[in-house]
């Protein structure tokens, strides 16, 4: 009795389940923004970097950026990221880096929806670039190699 209690309040969840939400819609453009999303890592960005390949866009804070940053990087926090402002460079791939690749990956998922292109950005950020013994270069007076 109880068994049958049971399945009859359970068969209502079942059916439900069953006759879906009109079918299948597709991938929403969050879902398709991440699949244009690839990594770089620091090896293959310092090859880049040298042959003057790429045009790094670094996305985090203003003062993380003046504390260290990839020389030659310009700065578009993601706290204001709008894709809009990011340079179209026809003979450069635009990359883009953070501390970790957590902000970076976030900035790629929208630059790549805004474009319409796969962006890359690199794996481990600022900290695997370092990590793998590449230079950066700093505010600080002391850092600049005219001296």
């Amino acid at each position: 009795m109880i068994r049958k209690s049971i399945l009859a309040a359970l068969a209502p969840l079942a059916l439900a389940g069953c006759a879906g939400g009109g079918g299948y819609a597709g991938p929403d453009s969050a879902d398709i923004a991440s699949a244009r999303v690839a990594t770089v890592n620091a090896q293959q960005l310092a090859t880049l970097v040298d042959a003057g390949e790429v045009v790094l866009i670094d996305v985090r804070t203003p003062y993380e950026f003046a504390d260290r940053r990839i020389a030659g990087a310009l700065n578009a926090p993601l706290t204001h990221f709008d894709p809009a402002t990011i340079p179209v460079d026809t003979t450069r791939e635009v990359i883009l880096y953070c501390g970790s690749s957590r902000r970076s990956g976030i900035a790629a998922e929208r630059l790549a929806e805004y474009r319409g292109t796969v962006v890359r950005h690199l794996e481990g950020g600022i900290r695997a670039w370092t990590d793998a013994g590449y230079p950066t270069v700093s505010n600080d007076p002391s850092d600049d190699p005219r001296r």
